[in-house]
């Protein structure tokens, strides 16, 4: 299994790569679509309710899944979809069971199949490592489609249906979250009176690790035997850890940034 995404600067774009994905063959369950929500009005008109459950059912606070909602028939992904409150993102719609399943982290993911079980794995699949590239193309206003692909065909038919479309790469939008926080990370870093340049690769090995939802809020001595492989093979421990330092700070940053 192949996680294929993209990343869109209009809503409009980014539902015709779910659509192109659907003519390519991929099934509703291999697809997901992520946007900011706005207003409640546009969470209920994405995300419309079974006859059975109550508007607004599927609104979610500090990151987990309030409740799944049944989607109505005809819609485009079909399986499930909910609007949730992401702590340092905001208002987002996800649409599909992975996106729900992959903004659910944290325990929700078991309400996010809208009544349809996720397969082990694609659970065991979701690209939890990336979500913070996700998340700050949502903060940015961007929306983001992702696919599974079985095989290597498959990929690259993804990929094909992307480009057509009109989507960044997660390697581009990798690139330029990191350019983003680069000057300020050398700053930093070069104020204790380190080389940043010499142990860039190390810090920002450690800083994007820090992101993974099951690392978030804890320390580096909590990890460091999980990350003991990775830390070796960067090259500058003292480098990486700093780095997975900040990215906690940043991490806490965002989320103060939320609050108020």
């Amino acid at each position: 299994m192949e996680t294929v995404a993209g990343v869109f600067n209009s809503r409009a774009a980014a539902e015709r790569a779910v659509e192109g994905f659907r003519s390519a063959g991929f099934a509703p369950d291999r697809i997901a679509f992520l946007t900011p929500g706005t207003t409640d009005a546009e969470v209920e008109a994405a995300v419309p309710t079974s006859e059975s459950e109550q508007p607004g059912m599927g609104s979610a606070m500090g990151g987990t899944v309030g409740g799944a909602m049944g989607v109505a028939g005809g819609a485009s992904l079909g399986a499930a979809a909910a609007s949730l409150l992401i702590p340092g993102v905001g208002p987002v719609i996800a649409g599909g069971i992975i996106g729900a399943a992959l903004l659910g982290v944290g325990g929700a993911a078991t309400g996010a199949a809208a009544g349809a079980a996720l397969e082990r794995g694609l659970a065991d699949g979701l690209p939890h490592d990336e979500l913070y590239l996700y998340e700050d193309a949502l903060r940015k206003g961007r929306s983001v489609v992702i696919a599974f692909a079985d095989d290597s065909e498959g990929a690259e038919s993804a990929r094909n249906v992307l480009a057509q479309a009109g989507a960044e790469s997660i390697d581009a939008a990798r690139e330029e979250w990191w350019v983003g926080l680069r000057d300020a990370e050398e700053e930093t870093y070069q104020a204790q009176g380190r080389d940043f340049k010499a142990d860039e690769a190390a810090y920002r090995r450690g800083f994007e690790l820090a992101l993974h939802p099951q690392r978030r809020g804890k320390s580096y001595e909590a990890v460091s035997s999980e990350l003991s492989t990775a830390a070796s093979k960067a090259g500058s421990a003292e480098a990486f850890r700093h780095g997975y330092e900040r990215g906690q700070a940043y991490q806490r940053m965002l989320g103060e940034k939320h609050k108020n």
